[in-house]
Parts: structure tokens; sequence; C-alpha cells
């Protein structure tokens, strides 16, 4: 029996996207399966690690908790939208530069909810860093360089680059 699916349009880092998708297609899967954007990271599957976050009309959201027909209109930036022309975000870089990055896996959902946080709040203290990616877990670096990589930019920055 052939799935009924749902033209759906939206904007990916920038492009906008058409997609047809079966009403339970999760936007994780279409992000990943169909489209080939392997960033977002498959973790828990429940909404507890953060390792799909990606930013859904400027909140991070767990990729892996949304419908893809949820997203017809939207604005969606995943880590592969976030470096221009090979030249890393100031995030990434940051990461890099703090040693916030070990096996990785995480991190694209780190730098994705730290993205979101700056977005709205360019000078946050350490403890609103802290709540901010309390919903992504590492397993590897422990969150203390995480939250330096995060504030540097934000304290570097002044709020003038983490918006590009």
């Amino acid at each position: 029996m052939a799935v009924a699916k749902t033209l759906i349009e939206f904007t990916l880092n920038g492009r906008k996207i058409k997609a047809e998708v079966a009403a339970d297609r999760l936007l994780i899967d279409l992000l990943r399966d169909d489209l080939g954007l392997t960033g977002t990271k498959k973790g828990c599957g429940v909404g507890e690690c953060g390792a799909c976050t990606v930013i859904l009309d400027g909140k991070a959201v767990d990729s892996c908790l949304v419908l893809a027909l949820v997203v017809d209109g939207c604005n969606i930036t995943t880590i592969e939208g976030l470096a221009n022309n090979g030249v890393l975000h100031p995030l990434q870089q940051s990461f890099i530069d703090h040693g916030a990055v070990q096996c990785g896996f995480c991190t694209p959902g780190m730098i994705l909810s730290a993205k979101a946080l700056l977005d709205e709040n360019p000078e946050p203290t350490r403890d609103e860093i802290k709540v901010a990616m309390s919903g992504n877990v590492c397993r590897c670096t422990g969150y203390k360089k995480i939250v330096e990589a995060v504030a540097a930019v934000s304290e570097g920055c002044k709020g003038e680059c983490c918006h590009e």
C-alpha cells in the first residue's frame, strides 16, 4: 500500500527546499536520509541528548521530536549552514580553540544550541550559558571547555559576530 505524502516547502541553511514527506516522517530523518545533511546526529531519539539539535525559526529544537510536516514554511539551520565560504563560524572555531571537541558527536548540537542562545542573548552570563546548553549531553569533555568556548565568542564579539 502506498503511503500518502505531503509536499512541504521550507528554507534550509538559506536555500529553498521542497520535499514530499509522509505524515510520520521526522525532521531528523528528512535532514539526514533524504537531504544528506549528516551533521545532525541521531542520538537517543527521545529528545534527551541534544545531538540532533537544529535551529528552527530561531529556536534550538531536537529534530528527533519534530515531524517534518511541521517545518512547512519555516527556516531551519543545521551545522552545515554555519560555515561561510569555507570559513568556520566563530562558535565552530571557538570550540576547536578551547578544546571543547573530543569525539565530536555532540558538537553540532552543542554549537547550534549556543548559536540560538547568542542570537537571542548576545552577552549571556556563564549561568545562562549552562542553562541554554543543559539539553545537550557530552560524554567526553565535560562541560567546562564548552561553556568557555561559548563565553569566549560572546565576550570576543560583543554580540556582533554570532549572527554570521
